[in-house]
């Protein structure tokens, strides 16, 4: 080869290093985050609701399986009720002996009230025949005497009713009380969401506390991020926010709805040994509730993606591309 086609050949050579360079470092150049953004990696997490149960039993039936999503109140199992039920028949025939004690008490304190006023109506008609002098004061003095007992008399059965009104009130609020079980033993959803997975089977007995299903409440969904101190230090709840997951081509909005305080180390699944080396602060990013709205069952817990914190507002934020060159 002669030496100006050579010279020509390395010239053109240089020419599309250079520009290949050029065209890398312009790409890196457009794909770089705009400074006044802090992004990190992390999982969408959900709200996790035990189900469990208040009573020990035997489980006898369960509605739900893993992924259903469930309403509020909904009836997701059922415990084994039968010695309760009997619990509350013996409790019922207590109330019902009580109100019958209550009544009969309340008919004696009726006779005696009358007796009473008989025994008062008697003494003042025999006074007034002590005064024209028609009979003896023995006979005033024992009409006397008919009153004070018949006073007495009443003042027992009131106390008597009293007792029996209690005892009636004890026996409804035994009835009550196992009444209250029973419902519990009925397992409702105590709050609208999707089932993760069940705990137990049909037929499993537990102990009290024990726990039936595993909940996640879709209400509340977040994102769980590790900052250092230098690029928290200007970020505040209610920032605004976009998380940007792998799967989904448009970001979500989000706040920052907290800031932890104390710092940690990072757990694994941030990706750089030397990020995981430093102490750093966890942050959490919450979905808006119109982006909850829109997107619905989209979003699931485990999915992956990043999030994106805007500390100025005169930054815009990262474009497609900056957000898949992280």
């Amino acid at each position: 080869m002669k030496a100006p086609a050579k010279i020509t050949l390395i010239a053109a050579s240089a020419l599309v290093l250079i520009g290949g360079a050029y065209a890398w470092h312009h790409q890196q150049e457009a794909n770089r985050i705009p400074d006044g953004i802090i992004y990190g990696n992390g999982r969408l997490e959900f709200t996790r609701v035990d189900v469990a149960v208040k009573y020990p039993g035997r489980i006898i039936s369960l509605t739900a399986h893993e992924g259903d999503t469930v309403a509020a109140g909904q009836v997701l199992a059922q415990e084994d009720t039968g010695t309760v039920l009997a619990q509350r028949a013996q409790a019922q025939a207590q109330l019902d002996r009580a109100g019958s004690s209550a009544q009969r008490a309340m008919a004696e304190l009726t006779a005696r009230q009358s007796a009473l006023r008989l025994a008062q109506d008697e003494l003042r008609h025999a006074q007034t025949m002590r005064r024209q002098n028609l009979i003896s004061d023995m006979e005033v003095t024992q009409r006397r005497t008919q009153v004070e007992t018949s006073q007495s008399a009443v003042a027992a059965t009131t106390a008597a009713v009293q007792e029996a009104q209690h005892a009636q009130a004890g026996a409804t609020a035994q009835v009550q009380q196992i009444q209250s079980i029973l419902d519990d033993m009925t397992i409702h959803a105590p709050v609208a969401g999707r089932i993760e997975y069940r705990v137990v089977e049909t037929g499993s007995v537990l102990a009290p506390g024990g726990r039936v299903y595993a909940m996640l409440d879709p209400v509340d969904p977040y994102m769980t991020l590790f900052f250092p101190t230098k690029a928290i230090s200007g970020l505040k709840t209610g920032d605004e926010a976009r998380i940007k997951f792998d799967g989904l081509d448009q970001p979500v909005a989000a706040t920052v709805s907290f800031i932890d305080t104390q710092a940690q180390f990072t757990p694994k699944y941030v990706e750089t040994a030397t990020e995981r080396e430093q102490l750093m602060y966890r942050v959490k990013l919450r979905v808006t509730a119109a982006e909850q709205k829109r997107l619905g069952s989209v979003l699931k817990a485990g999915m992956t993606g990043n999030g994106y914190i805007r500390e100025r507002q005169d930054v815009a934020w990262p474009t497609a591309a900056q957000q898949n060159g992280i």
